[in-house]
């Protein structure tokens, strides 16, 4: 993603080696702007930026607790607390989604 290559340039980390060029430094992944002399113009972008979300779907909620957990024990350990529907898990872990 682009915003990903937004890095000011004194922040830059060296993704490449010398000489790489664009096309072989975003092939490994990197980001390539070599508008800026003395720094590195292959360098990494920034971490995705995510965030947990509790699933909607309460079939595909992954079990966090144990039966007859309380909300509160519950959150306490991260997860999210849904007292319904019958039949599947009340205490579940979050998914994480790319913002």
């Amino acid at each position: 993603a682009k915003c990903q290559c937004k890095v000011v340039p004194r922040e830059r980390k060296n993704c490449g080696y010398p000489g790489i060029s664009a096309a072989e430094c975003k092939k490994i992944g990197c980001c390539f702007n070599a508008s800026v002399p003395s720094v590195p113009w292959c360098y990494s972008p920034k971490p995705k930026k995510v965030k947990k979300v509790c699933p909607n779907d309460p079939y595909t909620r992954i079990n966090c607790g144990y039966p007859g957990i309380k909300a509160k024990d519950c959150t306490r350990k991260g997860c999210c607390f849904r007292a319904h529907p019958a039949g599947v898990p009340w205490c579940f872990y979050h998914r994480t989604v790319e913002e």
